[in-house]
């Protein structure tokens, strides 16, 4: 038996989350690799790297879809992007490519840089962000004052954080008055979908309040494909994408915004209503 066939056979009997292959035939923990993040979720990924990141921050972690796939996250400017790595049990698959080991994926493509399918974003990986950060051991007093009352209860005190979810892209948008069809760039941040006359531009033309957007669908009244439209109460915003997997995909985020902004709405009429029980 080989020394091929000797290695196939002690991979085989592992998990395939517990290591990684290198080219020279030894394997490795994955663990031990500094950068792999292990089961840190895509929220936490995106919170790390627009805080403490920069443009080519990167870092890998389980995908939160299934086993045997992972996740690279990447930083770009004031986004992050999300690409999927699959482990065969010998080698990594990052869409057509293959790589013996992850060095090899890395080193590849720290100088051919990533392309975002949905957006033409060229991506290069520059700084892997560690798993391990060391932190200044510098805290800060406290002093709490007894006689100062906010009125406040246990039932005030209710988790909340803004969606981290982020998309940005060209966009063609019909007019509002005139209605002429007009290539635009889109970015959506938190609860905010703004529109620029191109990317390079600083200013936004308009930021639309998700928090005002009723409903997102697909349209097919206009006569042009890939068309969606977003619901305001004082106008119906018609958008159309290259292609109708790019439309698929703004149409999913945008409604997934709309639903986090619902499910806060809604936890926060329930914090009114057992308010007003309280003081009946």
């Amino acid at each position: 038996m080989g020394r091929a066939e000797l290695l196939e056979g002690k991979m085989s009997t592992q998990d395939p989350s517990d290591l990684w292959s290198r080219s020279d035939g030894e394997a490795e923990l994955l663990q031990d690799l500094g950068w792999y993040h292990g089961s840190l979720t895509r929220h936490a990924a995106e919170a790390l790297l627009l805080s403490n990141g920069c443009d080519g921050s990167y870092l890998l972690r389980d995908s939160n879809e299934t086993s045997g796939l992972y996740s690279l996250s990447v930083r770009a400017k004031d986004s992050v992007k999300h690409f999927h790595v699959e482990y065969t049990g010998y080698s990594f698959k990052f869409g057509f490519n293959e790589f013996s080991s992850l060095k090899d994926f890395v080193k590849h493509f720290a100088n051919q840089p990533l392309i975002g399918s949905e957006t033409g974003t060229l991506i290069v990986l520059k700084h892997p962000y560690p798993r391990k950060v060391e932190e200044p051991s510098i805290y800060e007093s406290v002093r709490v004052h007894t006689a100062m009352q906010t009125g406040r209860t246990e039932n005030d005190l209710v988790p909340t954080a803004p969606s981290l979810g982020t998309k940005e892209g060209y966009l063609t948008k019909q007019g509002g008055l005139v209605k002429t069809w007009k290539t635009r760039w889109f970015t959506l941040h938190r609860n905010e979908l703004k529109y620029f006359k191109d990317q390079m531009s600083p200013e936004p033309i308009r930021i639309l309040d998700l928090t005002e957007c009723s409903a997102v669908q697909f349209d097919y009244s206009q006569e042009r494909v890939n068309c969606f439209c977003l619901v305001f109460p004082f106008r119906t915003f018609y958008l159309c994408a290259k292609t109708g997997v790019e439309a698929d995909e703004w149409i999913k985020i945008l409604r997934w915004k709309l639903s986090q902004i619902r499910k806060q709405l809604n936890q926060g009429e329930g914090t009114i209503r057992s308010r007003s029980f309280i003081f009946k």
